[in-house]
């Protein structure tokens, strides 16, 4: 059985591969694929696993034996689903395999922000602390959490991870309804309400035809002039251009962006071209924590393995 990994270095260094090999003893794994070489690589293969490598209803056609697109990842916006399943390939995500390194970014971005760690370092190594008349150095704003109210937008397995780590700090929690809908009740406010009242929002939902360019001008104007935006999610969920406004106006305070809407950014974004100590910027890592990265790739290893019991497991297709 024929099976390629198309780009295992997205998963990054230093994983232990041995269950793949053991499971697929000829796979052919490639660090990279250009979308030109896809078409050459996937041929003939029977099992194809790949985590951003996109999949056209084309190169689907073309590849008629081909049964399993087997993703590292859980987004699936890389594959043409409906034509998958047209003509019966099997497609699996995973799931749940990062949710405490997510979550330790989240919070390790909010406690830079809220207690100013880069600037303070910064003011140290230039000299201001030995320069100071009393025993500590108090130039930049603390802010404690067990203050503060987050909210989440998007509640599944991340989301609901943020909010135990947020609570054990003592903020308050709470939940947006879905958005494009109404549904408030006792466990979620609308997400009108989750804007004024927050002091942290966290981005934790699917990017789709509903949730793109979810915080734009309207929505910066809306929050808090305290407030912080964070974003682990999918970099289209927010206007670039204008959270550059937002922070640069006081509109709200801070962001801490690990998501960009092209990855890597090679076209360039607004975001990195604005250059304050508001804005906390990350290379897509809130996921990549080293136990988080193998769990990743032994999931998709055990999807593998169970397709060819014939059984299904995180099948999306």
């Amino acid at each position: 059985m024929k099976a390629v990994f198309l780009d295992f270095a997205t998963l990054g260094p230093g994983l232990d591969i041995s269950a793949m090999q053991d499971l697929m003893p000829s796979v052919e794994i490639f660090d990279n694929t250009d979308n030109s070489d896809i078409a050459d690589r996937v041929r003939g293969a029977e099992i194809v696993m790949a985590n951003k490598s996109r999949f056209s209803a084309d190169l689907l056609r073309e590849n008629t034996r081909l049964g399993l697109i087997a993703l590292v990842a859980t987004g699936t916006d890389n594959v043409d689903l409906e034509t998958a399943r047209e003509l019966g390939i099997a497609v699996c995500n995973i799931r749940d395999y990062c949710t405490e390194s997510v979550a330790e970014h989240v919070f390790g971005s909010l406690l830079n922000l809220t207690h100013n760690l880069d600037r303070y370092n910064a003011s140290v190594r230039e000299g201001a602390w030995q320069k100071s008349n009393d025993f500590c150095l108090i130039s930049f704003p603390i802010r404690e959490l067990s203050s503060m109210t987050l909210g989440i937008v998007g509640y599944g397995a991340l989301g609901k991870g943020v909010a135990k780590v947020a609570r054990a700090f003592g903020m308050k929690v709470i939940v947006s309804a879905r958005p494009g809908t109404n549904t408030v009740d006792k466990d979620r406010v609308s997400f009108e309400q989750l804007l004024r009242q927050s002091d942290v929002i966290s981005l934790h939902c699917p990017l789709n035809d509903t949730t793109a360019g979810l915080f734009a001008e309207t929505e910066f104007r809306s929050m808090k002039s305290d407030a912080i935006l964070i974003n682990t999610a999918r970099g289209g969920l927010i206007d670039s251009n204008a959270l550059v406004a937002a922070l640069r106006n006081g509109e709200i305070a801070a962001a801490a962006i690990d998501v960009l809407a092209q990855e890597p950014p090679v076209d360039g974004d607004p975001l990195i071209d604005y250059d304050a100590p508001n804005l906390l910027i990350t290379p897509h890592i809130a996921w990549a924590t080293d136990i988080a990265r193998q769990a990743a790739l032994d999931q998709m290893v055990g999807n593998v393995a169970a397709f060819q019991k014939g059984e299904k497991q995180n099948r999306v297709v």
